[in-house]
């Protein structure tokens, strides 16, 4: 008996299903936070105790967050073919599920009101925070570069000595982070209902916009090789 296999998707294919799939849990996401706020009175979480103390609450949003994280990573692996691919399509599931997040939360409850409110980011290993530009800003960021990786090839992606590129763009996320945890930091040596009450008034852009252009320097590198034609980019075939 012969058996026909159907052909795989084209790359821009599978950029559109990443896309539909991150959307689609973004909802999931802006749903589940929208049942918990509203549960305990938290709708704009920039104000003291943003997690109040409910039996279990805490250790369910921390495997929650974990969970969510793992959920991207599976579809960038399943969705990609090798290495670079498989991060790419995990940077664009990771943005447009961020950037969506925001943006289905607007319309279940009214908030953010506007890019510079207040959103306490993460809980892992401290409570980020940050006006709600600043991720978004990074979501854009890791749309592009994935989008980037996945639906274009570079001639010299395997051997170009591209590592100046990628150190700045890990010395800009751990600046990132800093900035979203300074404030934990600074008082994590006093407990944790400390950490629970601290809240943030303001944000060190100038920082943030360095940090956000060191992230940038591996995509502003590809376009930079493949415009002075030391790494041309082509689009992939299905």
């Amino acid at each position: 008996m012969k058996i026909h296999s159907k052909p795989l998707p084209s790359e821009a294919g599978r950029w559109l299903v990443v896309t539909l799939f991150a959307a689609a849990m973004a909802w999931v996401e802006s749903a589940v936070v929208f049942y918990l706020r509203t549960m305990i009175d938290r709708i704009q979480p920039h104000q003291p105790n943003p997690l109040p103390q409910f039996t279990g609450l805490a250790t369910a949003e921390l495997v929650r967050e974990l969970a969510t994280l793992v959920m991207l990573a599976t579809v960038g692996w399943l969705a990609g073919r090798n290495w670079r691919s498989r991060s790419g399509y995990f940077l664009i599931a990771f943005g447009v599920w961020d950037i969506f997040y925001y943006v289905f939360l607007r319309i279940l409850t009214g908030w953010p009101q506007s890019l510079l409110d207040w959103d306490i980011l993460f809980l892992i290993p401290l409570p980020w925070w940050g006006p709600v530009l600043a991720p978004m800003s990074i979501a854009f960021l890791m749309i592009a570069w994935g989008t980037q990786a996945t639906q274009f090839e570079r001639e010299d992606a395997l051997t170009s000595s591209n590592w100046k590129a990628w150190l700045l763009c890990m010395t800009g996320a751990a600046l990132a982070l800093y900035l979203f945890m300074e404030d934990a930091l600074g008082v994590a040596d006093e407990g944790t209902e400390a950490l629970r009450n601290v809240l943030p008034d303001r944000f060190n852009w100038p920082l943030f916009l360095v940090a956000l252009g060191f992230m940038a320097a591996p995509l502003l590198d590809s376009c930079r090789q493949a415009w002075s034609g030391r790494g041309r980019l082509s689009p992939i075939a299905g």
